[in-house]
């Protein structure tokens, strides 16, 4: 009896669990579902008396309009300009100043690191007027530079490598240091091979971080021709009146592709996550 009464224990609590899981990821995902049928309905159809999930006559009239009408385009290759120049300069500085930190030793290392944790507790808005001083100073303003440089070098992410490097073996790098390589050739050709996990979790921050931005590109792009897709769908927001079905194309444009990229780096994401957290 004892048995059968632990089972169904366990059974209700499995099944109690299931039901959690199920409800919370509708509830997750539905936002999204709403959002890709509006963009599939014509104008006529969004607002009805009934919820509808499932648009009766589908069409793509939204995004055709979206790329005719409206220009997406451009900003959409703004976007992914500015993101694919942040991520691989971003890993690029990242990634070498945590191979200095974690496995070259030099005077004041410790306290230089520590100074740098420190700069997280500033705000981003307190840094923003100086670093737009000095991007007119240069004549990074309406340029792609503007938004990458900036954005190139993060203490989140130099943390994050530096956990992980430190729990690299050192005995393999004074091998390579014997075999006679020099320090950026084993920090090319062996700690960054090793890095994988956390340079896919650095990937995926940081493309959602450079595709998603809104301030700042709004601030550095002074023309409209320079605009991020961030920028050009709250522009889709009318004053008086608001074409939904092209905001919502617009919104779907805009996630569908930080989706992707999840889906194609989740596993190395995961095993980034739970492995850089415990090193060191």
């Amino acid at each position: 009896m004892k048995i059968n009464e632990y089972k169904t224990k366990n059974g209700i609590k499995a099944i109690s669990l299931y039901i959690l899981i199920i409800v919370t990821v509708l509830l997750t995902i539905m936002p999204f579902i709403w959002m890709v049928s509006t963009s599939l309905k014509a104008e006529g159809e969004i607002f009805t008396e009934t919820l509808e999930f499932i648009p009766k006559k589908p069409t793509i009239v939204n995004y055709v309009d979206l790329f005719k009408k409206v220009d997406f385009a451009r900003p959409f290759i703004n976007s992914v300009v500015i993101t694919i120049g942040t991520i691989l300069l971003s890993l690029f500085i990242n990634s070498f100043a945590a191979y200095a930190f974690s496995k070259i030793n030099f005077p004041g290392r410790e306290k230089l690191f520590t100074l740098l944790l420190m700069t997280m507790m500033i705000p981003g808005q307190v840094t923003m007027l100086p670093s737009f001083l000095i991007l007119k100073n240069l004549g990074l303003l309406n340029n792609y530079l503007g938004l990458i440089i900036p954005a190139s070098a993060s203490v989140f992410s130099i943390f994050l490598l530096r956990q992980f490097m430190i729990g690299i073996p050192d005995e393999l790098l004074e091998a390579a240091r014997i075999d006679g390589c020099s320090e950026f050739k084993i920090y090319w050709k062996i700690m960054l091979p090793l890095c994988k996990p956390v340079i896919a979790t650095l990937i995926i921050f940081g493309f959602m971080n450079a595709w998603n931005a809104f301030l700042w590109p709004l601030i550095v792009m002074l023309d409209e021709s320079m605009y991020t897709l961030p920028i050009a769908l709250a522009n889709l927001n009318g004053q008086y009146d608001t074409a939904w079905g092209l905001l919502m194309a617009g919104s779907v444009v805009v996630v569908l592709p930080v989706i992707i990229v999840f889906l194609i780096m989740q596993k190395q994401y995961i095993k980034g996550i739970a492995t850089s957290g415990i090193k060191g």
